[in-house]
């Protein structure tokens, strides 16, 4: 059968697609332009200084907040894949009654506004008497991030072959071994993508934050949201591209490392096949 060639770009779609990109990014080149901006509160860009990164560097309030964020995240993103992981094995594995019923329930955080899951996690904790701070910020971000973990990992475990792991256990491998030998490996691009997006969504979260934050327990964006309607410092922009940087930096690292994890395996897989 011979092969369909790949149709050249015209130069009207080359022009559509560069439009495109062009609106989609233009918000995040002019932040970063105006990072750089010497006029600390006027929005036209005077002219090119590196002073509000010394500054913020050098203990600006607002790197707190960024640093809030970031920690606010992490802790997120490893509780969310950990039980993400674990409930997506489970709904795998085991048939039970209700396994269509909570399958469902998956979607409600999703759908759901933020504003009523703001709602009923302050009313849920002020009723059970916490007080209100980074342990009830990270209850609820798991909240709203776990569902998204769940339904990257099922898109990933869809494919999976469980032969895999009856061989696996033909060969006497238990239970434990077969889940970190074989299934976990197996699921480490969805486990991956699911800790990148729960950062991302952890990390964007304004209101839900909002609710349940404490007195001195600001996020980011709450106090980037809370600068809007006064003025907006040129550190705003500085933390905002230092943040930029490092999700791009975190997408490489993470691309480059599932990259790593797939040669590897396929290199053991070869060795394997020449040692038999």
């Amino acid at each position: 059968m011979k092969r369909k060639e790949k149709k050249k770009m015209g130069a009207g779609s080359i022009i559509f697609m560069a439009l495109v990109y062009l609106f989609l990014y233009m918000p995040v080149f002019v932040i970063i332009l105006f990072s750089f901006n010497k006029n600390n509160t006027n929005m036209v860009f005077d002219g090119f200084t590196l002073k509000w990164y010394l500054e913020v560097f050098q203990g600006d309030s607002l790197l707190k907040n960024f640093w809030l964020s970031i920690e606010l995240a992490l802790v997120s993103m490893v509780i969310s894949v950990v039980l993400g992981t674990l409930a997506t094995i489970g709904l795998y594995r085991y048939e039970f009654k209700l396994k269509k019923f909570i399958n469902g329930l998956l979607y409600v955080p999703i759908v759901i506004p933020e504003l009523v899951i703001g709602l009923a996690s302050l009313a849920s904790f002020s009723k059970m008497g916490m007080t209100m701070g980074f342990a009830t910020m990270v209850f609820a971000h798991v909240t709203f991030c776990l569902p998204f973990v769940i339904i990257t990992l099922r898109s990933r475990i869809a494919n999976f072959d469980s032969s895999i792991e009856e061989a696996a256990m033909d060969l006497g491998a238990n239970q434990w071994h077969t889940l970190k030998r074989v299934t976990i490996p197996m699921l480490t691009p969805g486990i991956i993508s699911g800790a990148l997006l729960s950062i991302t969504l952890s990390i964007d979260d304004v209101i839900i934050s909002y609710f349940v934050s404490g007195a001195g327990d600001i996020t980011f964006p709450i106090k980037v949201y809370g600068m809007v309607r006064g003025k907006i410092t040129t550190n705003v922009y500085v933390i905002s591209t230092l943040m930029i940087v490092g999700i791009v930096v975190i997408y490489l690292l993470a691309g480059a490392l599932g990259r790593f994890i797939s040669k590897r395996r396929e290199i053991r897989d070869i060795r394997k096949i020449d040692a038999q």
